[in-house]
């Protein structure tokens, strides 16, 4: 067997809360052109003049919150971590190492390579860990890796595992952790995804075709089988077949937003909206983070949670994440095998 070397990639955390070490974070989170996908000028001044000074510090506020909750240390990177150390684990009878690193902080992508480059593998397999494509993550993610490798002087095959929002591991884990809550007990149901400039979505699309000109709400097909929009509601419809959720029971949604012009229909405008209506209980899914982070424990979890509650209701409750599920674990290894 070839010797394999596996790269699962994540987006990042800052090394602490400090507000020092959050700004640099956003700064090389923010100033990532396929990020925010605005001329080099325009975003350095945005980023570097506005959003970061004035973000930075309430930011960091929000992560000493997540970093209590975690222990002392970000949930994301150790969630990570054991889905790294569980997945070697699977190959423990297989000439294959698994390795860790972020797309922004540490561990970086560029200490990782140089590590894995000095072991001289047979192959390497790329796998960012976001089942939906967007050149925001899994895209970013990769070309930071392909922008690495290029230098190198003896280049091992590569191979790229782009999306993997139909796994059955992946699904699986959504679909049992669900399971543990009465479905039935909740008003409304919510999936939602992390939110996305409307124009980066449009890019998927050749020409003047925009994705409001394809069926992503309900298809799959060659033309938006990258787009982040379709993948989401694909992924959705999945998940709500296995546990016989009604399509008039739940709602596709999409959080973290920074402008009007995001994919739409907002998280916590739902979550309001439901508030107003009467609803109670509402049950949230966040099927594109694998592990559960700022994203889902604080702005789902707290920030939603007081939406909801200035509106009328009670509780909403979120799904964990995929985290080191042995479902998830499965459903990776399953996805690393198929390329060995």
């Amino acid at each position: 067997m070839k010797k394999t070397g596996v790269l699962l990639l994540q987006l990042g955390t800052p090394d602490s809360p400090s507000t020092r070490d959050v700004r640099r974070y956003l700064t090389e989170f923010l100033n990532d052109p396929r990020v925010i996908d605005l001329p080099w000028l325009v975003r350095k001044i945005l980023v570097n003049g506005i959003i970061v000074p004035f973000r930075a510090p309430k930011s960091a506020k929000i992560y000493k919150e997540l970093w209590a909750i975690g222990n002392g240390t970000s949930p994301l990177l150790t969630h990570s971590l054991r889905v790294q150390e569980k997945l070697q684990e699977s190959f423990k009878d297989h000439n294959v190492t698994i390795e860790l690193a972020m797309r922004y902080k540490n561990p970086s992508i560029d200490s990782v390579l140089e590590k894995m480059r000095l072991s001289h593998y047979d192959q390497i397999i790329v796998l960012p860990l976001f089942p939906q494509y967007a050149s925001a993550s899994t895209g970013t993610a990769i070309e930071k890796v392909m922008q690495i490798i290029k230098k190198w002087w003896v280049i091992p095959e590569i191979k790229i595992i782009s999306q993997f929002w139909d796994n059955k591991g992946y699904i699986d884990s959504i679909v049992h952790n669900a399971e543990k809550f009465d479905l039935k007990s909740y008003d409304h149901i919510l999936f939602s995804y992390h939110g996305l400039p409307e124009r980066q979505v449009d890019k998927v699309y050749e020409g003047t075709d925009l994705c409001s000109d394809q069926p992503c709400e309900t298809t799959i097909n060659e033309y938006n089988k990258f787009c982040y929009k379709a993948t989401a509601y694909a992924t959705t419809r999945l998940v709500a077949e296995r546990l016989n959720i009604k399509e008039n029971e739940y709602t596709v949604c999409f959080q973290s937003r920074l402008d009007k012009k995001w994919l739409t229909p907002f998280s916590d405008k739902v979550v309001e909206e439901w508030g107003k209506k009467g609803a109670k209980k509402l049950l949230v899914f966040s099927p594109a983070f694998v592990a559960d982070c700022l994203e889902t424990i604080i702005e789902i979890g707290v920030e939603y949670q007081e939406i909801f509650e200035e509106n009328g209701g009670e509780k909403v409750q979120l799904v964990p994440s995929s985290n080191d599920h042995p479902l998830f674990i499965n459903g990776l290894t399953e996805l690393i095998k198929e390329r060995l």
